[in-house]
């Protein structure tokens, strides 16, 4: 759909769009599925860490996913992103059986022992909507939902506040 691209910016909401055309990044970010991955939850731990936003990457309005994953590794690395703290939404299939005390775990208890949980939906928009509900939801504990000043830092300010 064109997303990964910077000059999909244009299609984000106004905060994201003014930081992807700062940065020159596209507003969503493919994670791959090896060493890819884990840089996007080292920039997570870089929010929280440098950035002040929550005191774990499971407090960060972030989201990943698998809409159509093609290999066994994917259910590992998505568990990687689900013990990290980041709600995973994943698609086509989800190997446990529902109502099982190891499926209620994965869905609802990893999130209220302080990690992310799974998701999952077979109709993309469906996906899409479970994304955008858990990042306006973690927004909104943050205080970030709606418009604010916006101050960009140049690097000088940036190394003051190491």
């Amino acid at each position: 759909a064109g997303l990964m691209k910077p000059d999909a910016a244009v299609l984000a909401g106004d905060g994201l769009a003014e930081v992807c055309e700062t940065v020159g990044m596209p507003p969503v970010l493919g994670c791959g599925s090896c060493v890819d991955n884990s840089r996007i939850l080292i920039a997570c731990a870089e929010m929280v860490r440098v950035g002040g936003l929550g005191t774990s990457i499971a407090d960060l309005p972030v989201a990943g996913a698998a809409p159509e994953w093609m290999s066994e590794k994917a259910i590992s690395i998505g568990q990687y992103f689900v013990a990290s703290g980041v709600f995973t939404v994943f698609g086509v299939t989800f190997p446990t059986l529902e109502g099982t005390k190891f499926h209620k775990l994965l869905f609802e208890g990893l999130e209220e022992m302080g990690f992310g949980k799974w998701g999952f939906a077979t109709d993309p928009y469906e996906m899409a909507h479970m994304m955008i509900s858990h990042i306006d939801k973690k927004r909104e504990a943050l205080g970030i939902m709606g418009p604010r000043e916006r101050k960009l830092f140049d690097m000088a300010d940036r190394r003051a506040l190491d």
